[in-house]
């Protein structure tokens, strides 16, 4: 899939106030400071699309960009570790759960994991989540230009091994990415084009 255009359309504190276009939305979530919208700037070819910042939790609302004039990528706050208050961070679990539970032009979600790190009690709990509600979901390990090939190879799989403990049928597909390498953008881009091109014949 070619980007021939990326822009900004609206950020949301209600699900009810997001787009009402039949558009397909695809989510990006993870917990904070994995980089995420490092990731979403590759994805759109710009810069300064999503807001990057070092500070963790920056993302409270939720985002939506309109990629090519005909699907959305969407930006949600992240889980885990934020510096907000308790009560902030309930406020975006519940917003979280609204989006998931009630955006029925959601086609998939995309899991934002650090590469770097073993598997989190936090991430394996929400792809849990995810896949009671019936969400579909794929796995983006990012930051992958942190580690050697030998080692992206060993944490994949013992991801895919704690991943099996939860008795799944099949393991959520995965993608290696490095938004600094703009590696597997190619890639994650040809899977939301398979996926729009089911929606659209369907539609």
């Amino acid at each position: 899939m070619k980007i021939n255009s990326a822009k900004f359309v609206v950020s949301n504190s209600q699900v009810d106030q997001c787009p009402k276009n039949p558009f397909p939305e695809y989510a990006f979530i993870g917990r904070s400071n994995v980089g995420k919208s490092s990731l979403i700037n590759m994805i759109a070819n710009q810069k300064n699309l999503a807001k990057t910042s070092g500070r963790p939790g920056k993302t409270q609302l939720i985002n939506h960009f309109l990629i090519n004039n005909n699907w959305f990528l969407v930006d949600l706050p992240g889980y885990g570790y934020a510096k907000v208050s308790k009560s902030n961070r309930r406020e975006f679990a519940k917003l979280i759960k609204a989006y998931f539970t009630k955006r029925k032009q959601l086609i998939c979600a995309f899991v934002l994991i650090d590469i770097r790190h073993s598997a989190q009690k936090n991430d394996l709990e929400f792809m849990a989540w995810l896949n009671e509600l019936g969400v579909a979901f794929y796995i983006i390990f990012t930051k992958s230009d942190k580690l050697k090939e030998d080692q992206i190879k060993a944490t994949v799989d013992q991801y895919n091994k704690d991943l099996e403990e939860y008795g799944w049928l099949e393991n959520p597909k995965s993608f290696i990415t490095s938004s600094t390498k703009y590696m597997g953008k190619e890639e994650l881009l040809n899977e939301i084009e398979r996926l729009n091109q089911d929606v659209f014949k369907s539609q």
